[in-house]
């Protein structure tokens, strides 16, 4: 579409409104941009890659085809923050986004225990790579990172303190009956539904009264029609402060905790309710981006 993309705001481009002002961003990062990657493609065109920093590890990714005549016709731009560190070392599939050469992975880390789809931050790149290679080797790791226009701040609950050793247990005993039952093993299966039964009725009896947020420390869950839209509660890390250096708005960036899955996330500081700090919990919808290391 050649709408406003939803999450230009997360990275302090809020106050781009018009088509006119939005034409003017997509230019700058084409004409001043700090990284470009360039492969042959269908023909006689090229597909090209412009990534403009605008501040500390956020900025604007431009794509489209370049014809012999080196006129660029954009397929499509994003915001994106650039995550640190290793997210995941799960098996990713990749897949083509029908509306435009956009790529979306697939991830299944049994950690979280449904599939993670998330838009590919570098698909120049693995474009470029999967032509390199005969069969694309799926053993890629994935750097994820988050975009949030909004968000709230939970203080962290008194929890009566379950023994430590119980709880790793049961975590572990859960990944491995979700394997089992990922591969088709029956029992397994049977005893993950009946163990999810128990565990929801014990959940729907401390519902009534206690607030679901003291009893979950964390979640990612699918939210909205779109396939990487996520939400989310996770515990603050870490955090910092970094400032949009185009619109000098102020952003956060907080490496978060969810589900043991450990990435950063961008948000306006004006955007966020509740003081942060770490140790804290955020609570918000997120766009779920990753970078494949290839």
């Amino acid at each position: 579409g050649r709408h406003m993309h939803q999450y230009l705001k997360s990275i302090g481009f809020e106050e781009i409104q018009t088509r006119k002002e939005l034409k003017e961003l997509l230019a700058e990062t084409k004409n001043t941009f700090t990284d470009q990657m360039i492969i042959s493609y269908q023909g006689e065109s090229d597909f090209c890659e412009y990534r403009k920093e605008y501040g500390d590890r956020i900025g604007m990714i431009l794509c489209g085809e370049m014809d012999e005549e080196e006129s660029f016709e954009r397929e499509y731009y994003v915001p994106y923050m650039e995550g640190e560190g290793v997210t995941t070392y799960a098996d990713v599939t990749i897949e083509h986004r029908m509306d435009k050469e956009a790529y979306v992975g697939i991830c299944e880390d049994e950690k979280v225990g449904i599939s993670l789809i998330f838009h590919i931050q570098n698909g120049v790149e693995y474009m470029k790579e999967a032509r390199l290679r005969t069969s694309f080797v799926q053993e890629v790791t994935v750097t994820f990172s988050a975009l949030a226009n909004e968000g709230r701040i939970l203080i962290p609950v008194k929890k009566i303190e379950r023994a430590a050793e119980n709880k790793v247990e049961e975590q572990n005993n859960r990944k491995r009956l979700l394997n089992a039952a990922r591969n088709g093993d029956q029992s397994a299966i049977e005893t993950l539904t009946l163990d999810d039964i128990d565990t929801y009725s014990k959940v729907s009896r401390r519902l009534v009264t206690e607030d679901v947020l003291s009893i979950v420390d964390t979640y990612i869950m699918p939210y909205g029609v779109e396939c990487d839209q996520y939400a989310i509660l996770g515990v603050i890390l870490e955090l910092e402060k970094l400032q949009n250096r185009k619109t000098g708005k102020e952003l956060y960036r907080m490496r978060l905790d969810v589900n043991e899955l450990i990435f950063d996330l961008c948000i306006p500081v004006d955007q966020l309710l509740g003081e942060p700090a770490v140790g804290r919990r955020f609570k918000g919808n997120i766009w779920l981006q990753g970078r494949l290391n290839f």
